[in-house]
């Protein structure tokens, strides 16, 4: 009987141990992860505001048990033979596989100097990380999150939901410098700013320090931030050590083919942990950090480790909220000359990105809840026809994108 083993009990390795059964493997299934907890959502890590909300499960444990998934927490994986097909774990067990998947997720990028958390010192990526800050999320409290991203500022609306003073600390000239254009990300700093974030950009930290029960930061500028807690949210890193040391390919994350598979026969990588070509963009390697993407590529992995052979062709998609706001975005901006506006009404609005042939690359939307989740939609799957609409179009809002998606 065939053994498939997933290390990485998160989003994207759940996903997959749940299709392969999904699509009628009935060989043995092996999720291992290090963590004590079943596998959970990551996303609303930094949005809830509820104390002593308990994890989002991916599935109740015991569906795990019913599909014949041998789920292991708790668990460290020490390192994986190719060549012998084995993977060694801690306590000096081994098991035998078939076919593997990492499926080993991203970590949180610690800032330099700093080993680690600390009391007052915190980075997100686990639930017991969300505890923690949780705690510290009360009125009259002051936290400093440096970073600017996705994960800093809604970590920013959160706690301003709860009352708790914030700084946010961004090294480059804005926020959200990453893949969310100046005019969208101007939005979201108001409407921060309008609650009461102090956002600042441009600043440089030369140190980190604890004393009694605070945190302060020394900016280059001689001034200096006390607060109650400080987190770091300076983006991520790849968990690829287990990779390097099978011998398999990196280049910004685990390197895969079109169909996910890895440079060792019989070893696929899926989700944040790898690169990927992306043919809609010209075979383009990628590496997305995104709940969708991991969704998608474990049931995209499962399908291909039973060889089905389906290349990777979903568009890239993010979301973030805050506060009463949803900002979406869809394909690849990196290329696009031309962006044209599209208002929606009630201050929400889609950006359209094309390239220098007037092909769409990507759309990025903002607005109150749901105001651009259709049309984003509707974008995304322009995006993925290759579509080249008429820009006029695409400005006036009394054209239905969808008559642009049946021309």
């Amino acid at each position: 009987m065939a053994h498939f083993v997933i290390i990485g009990a998160g989003e994207c390795g759940a996903r997959a141990a749940f299709a392969l059964r999904g699509k009628r493997f009935d060989g043995e299934i092996t999720l291992i992860g290090n963590e004590a907890l079943a596998p959970y959502e990551r996303p609303p890590l930094s949005k809830t505001a509820e104390e002593g909300a308990g994890p989002k499960f991916i599935a109740e444990p015991e569906r795990y048990a019913a599909g014949s998934v041998s789920l292991m927490t708790s668990v460290t994986v020490q390192g994986v033979d190719p060549d012998a097909k084995v993977v060694a774990l801690s306590g000096g067990r081994t098991i035998a596989y078939d076919k593997l998947l990492f499926a080993t997720g991203a970590r949180a990028r610690a800032f330099p100097g700093i080993a680690g958390d600390s009391q007052h010192i915190r980075l997100l990526r686990t639930y017991a990380d969300a505890v923690a800050l949780r705690k510290a999320m009360v009125p009259g409290n002051h936290i400093v999150i440096i970073g600017g991203g996705f994960i800093g500022l809604e970590l920013a609306a959160t706690a301003r939901v709860l009352g708790t003073g914030v700084t946010v600390l961004e090294g480059l000239e804005r926020v959200l410098k990453r893949g969310v254009p100046e005019e969208v990300a101007g939005v979201i700093c108001e409407r921060h700013s309008l609650e009461g974030v102090d956002i600042r950009c441009g600043v440089a930290i030369t140190a980190i320090a604890e004393d009694n029960d605070r945190a302060t930061i020394q900016l280059a500028d001689g001034n200096s931030i006390s607060a109650d807690l400080v987190l770091v949210g300076i983006g991520a890193t790849p968990n690829t050590e287990l990779a390097v040391l099978a011998g398999l390919q990196i280049d910004n994350g685990i390197a895969v083919d079109e169909f996910l598979r890895t440079s060792a026969p019989d070893i696929y990588a899926a989700g944040d942990c790898c690169s990927f070509p992306l043919a809609i963009y010209g075979g383009r390697r990628v590496r997305l950090e995104s709940w969708r993407n991991a969704q998608e590529q474990g049931t995209l992995a499962a399908a291909n480790m039973m060889g089905l052979g389906e290349a990777v062709s979903a568009v890239p998609w993010f979301w973030s909220d805050q506060y009463d706001l949803t900002l979406q975005i869809a394909g690849l901006v990196e290329g696009a000359v031309q962006h044209l506006r599209r208002d929606l009404g009630d201050g929400a609005f889609i950006l359209f990105h094309l390239d220098q042939a007037g092909r769409l690359l990507a759309a990025s939307g903002i607005g109150r809840d749901t105001a651009v989740a259709r049309d984003i939609r509707l974008a995304e799957m322009l995006i993925a026809a290759r579509a080249h609409p008429d820009p006029a179009a695409l400005v006036e809002s009394s054209v239905k994108l969808k008559s642009l998606l049946a021309a």
